[in-house]
């Protein structure tokens, strides 16, 4: 089935993947709050003693990462939007669009092996 698949369609979900990769890998680099927030102390319990929860102080984002985030997160939505509104999804029925979406997120490797 994947050879089915127009050639821009597969860039795109290439990209599509590519980015959500980077985008990912950015957000866990992040702070955990986009402004500069006091953190919050954990809760310890009463039995073992050990601290859960509470975060430290937010420093908030850079410039650079409001820049970067805003720009991949549009990145992934633009892709997306490439993606789902392909005139190729026309060309199955109705019932057989998700499983041919779910073929072409698919690595070329794992469906030239099934």
């Amino acid at each position: 089935m994947a050879d089915s698949f127009p050639p821009d369609l597969i860039d795109a979900q290439r990209r599509l993947h590519e980015t959500r990769t980077a985008y990912e890998a950015l957000c866990r680099t992040l702070p955990w709050s986009v402004e500069p927030l006091p953190g919050w102390p954990g809760t310890e319990h009463p039995h073992t003693g050990e601290v859960t929860g509470g975060r430290d102080d937010s420093p908030g984002y850079t410039d650079e990462q409001r820049t970067e985030e805003a720009r991949l997160r549009g990145l992934l939505v633009e892709l997306s939007e490439e993606v789902v509104t392909h005139p190729h999804w026309a060309t199955y029925e109705r019932e057989a669009v998700v499983k041919a979406r779910m073929a072409l997120k698919e690595p070329p490797s794992a469906v030239a092996e099934a």
